[in-house]
């Protein structure tokens, strides 16, 4: 069963359940040829084996938090920060994560960080793209980048007896990447071919199309026309050790990684040239709407949102939790047409009256703002009915959600937080954000401690303040005629009656 979902009363409160067992029993007394004893004797036994599941799924939640290990952060002369945190696989990860990102590019030089992400590969002045390709092919690694709004990482899965040639060709990677004309030329055709490949991802769409109206006339509202020398520049401007985290996670020695980094990112600068300080200029949420008509589409994506907390702010608890409560929901999720089994209101509303074919409340964080909305996709005629209903429950946030609401919420939410670090690589980039975003590593017990604190009246309070009467952004592509004008919609941000 799905987290956060609970399938109603117990066998033994509802006296239609018997009927119900009583028809799985003849089920597989006819499939399977095994007599009415042994049917009874199965159920019973299944009943005492979900409970001992419930009851060890329940321990090792709790020993996750007691046994997670520690988040050791060292940082060197130059300002450069070294996390690591050791869990004694056989294989680890390891990375550079740095404040630099799309928020950071000008219109000059945008596309910067996602150009310098594909000549990563193409090799530095030590190995040629071949013989850089060779390097981590022989020790069976995967190299890796990615880069958003904020954030440039660059980072390596490999077995730990490697860790330190690893450690070595990130260094090639970051400080000595080969900025040849010729394969900035060739990789420009590369990255127009991605950005083309981008625009048939159409939630991807939506989604840049919403930060674009929300944030318009900013930096964030970017999502290529580029020299070598506006890559240099922008290397030379961000790419400084005071903006790094090295951080591992797997079977790594935190006083091993610190030792690396000294020994190969010692010398990357700490200084800025002039007045090349880069520095983040504010962003101003605008309650807007965008629309790209296309009824050629079979499906409607739409997103709205209003502007959220900061990745920092003491707000974004409550809000990760009220998240929670909307929750998400896709076609694929099954149990027929009634819902019963789905938790979320409002996925209930989308089952039973067939509103989309998918939904999620998503929260986009920054160093100073943030996003807070919901993106569903649904045919055109169902346009209309989602939007009220997605609005209605933000409503039921800001004014009559529950105990048993936010206690769903809460085990949501933790369950997510748990699930999302499965593997050296997600703990690894765990720890690469956090120490960006809040200079040090949150630890799980901490996460659970906050989210226990989160009440009720806590998540009615935050959630006016940020939802109750604010002018929404609104992006909406595909067959989107039957969208509500944006003024029904903004008057849908609040109630009369309260």
């Amino acid at each position: 069963m799905p987290s956060g979902e609970h399938c109603g009363s117990s066998p033994c409160q509802n006296p239609q359940s018997k009927y119900l067992f009583k028809g799985w029993t003849e089920y597989f007394v006819k499939k399977c040829g095994i007599s009415w004893r042994n049917a009874g004797f199965i159920f019973r036994n299944t009943k005492s084996v979900l409970l001992r599941a419930s009851q060890e799924a329940s321990v090792s939640y709790a020993q996750s938090l007691l046994g997670a290990p520690e988040t050791r952060l060292t940082t060197l002369d130059n300002g450069l920060r070294v996390a690591s945190e050791e869990t004694g696989h056989a294989t680890c990860t390891v990375g550079l994560w740095i404040s630099a990102g799309s928020r950071y590019e000008s219109e000059k030089n945008n596309g910067a960080g996602f150009f310098l992400e594909h000549m990563a590969f193409k090799g530095t002045k030590k190995h040629p793209q071949t013989a850089l390709e060779q390097q981590v092919e022989s020790m069976g690694a995967h190299l890796s980048a990615y880069t958003s709004r904020e954030h440039t990482a660059y980072y390596m899965k490999t077995l730990t007896k490697d860790l330190p040639k690893a450690v070595e060709l990130l260094s090639e990677v970051v400080q000595s990447c080969s900025l040849n004309e010729a394969e900035i030329e060739q990789q420009r055709s590369v990255v127009l071919r991605e950005l083309e490949e981008v625009e048939s991802n159409l939630q991807e769409v939506c989604l840049d199309l919403l930060h674009a109206t929300a944030f318009q006339g900013t930096a964030l509202g970017h999502s290529v026309n580029l020299t070598r020398q506006d890559l240099v520049d922008y290397v030379n401007s961000h790419y400084k050790a005071p903006r790094m985290v090295l951080a591992a996670a797997g079977g790594v020695s935190h006083d091993e990684l610190v030792g690396l980094a000294k020994s190969h990112f010692s010398g990357v600068s700490f200084e800025y040239e002039g007045d090349a300080v880069p520095v983040l200029s504010p962003c101003r949420f605008t309650g807007s709407e965008i629309r790209m008509r296309d009824d050629a589409l079979p499906l409607a994506h739409i997103a709205i949102a209003v502007e959220g907390a900061s990745a920092a702010s003491p707000d974004i608890v409550p809000l990760m939790v009220a998240n929670a409560i909307i929750g998400s929901y896709d076609l694929t999720y099954g149990g027929g047409k009634v819902g019963n089994h789905l938790s979320s209101r409002l996925a209930r509303l989308a089952v039973e009256d067939n509103l989309c074919h998918s939904f999620q409340a998503f929260h986009s964080s920054y160093s100073d703002t943030g996003l807070l909305g919901i993106y569903f996709v649904a045919d055109k005629n169902n346009i209309d009915d989602m939007m009220h209903w997605s609005q209605n429950a933000w409503m039921n946030l800001c004014t009559t959600v529950t105990e048993s609401d936010v206690a769903r919420g809460r085990n949501a939410l933790k369950a997510s937080l748990v699930g999302q670090l499965n593997g050296t690589t997600p703990i690894c980039d765990d720890i690469g954000r956090h120490i960006l975003n809040y200079g040090r590593r949150i630890p799980l017990a901490e996460w659970d401690a906050r989210i226990d604190a989160v009440t009720p009246k806590m998540v009615r309070d935050i959630c006016s303040k940020y939802i109750y009467d604010k002018c929404p952004a609104v992006a909406a592509v595909g067959p989107v005629e039957q969208l509500p004008d944006y003024n029904r919609m903004r008057s849908a941000m609040y109630w009369l009656r309260f």
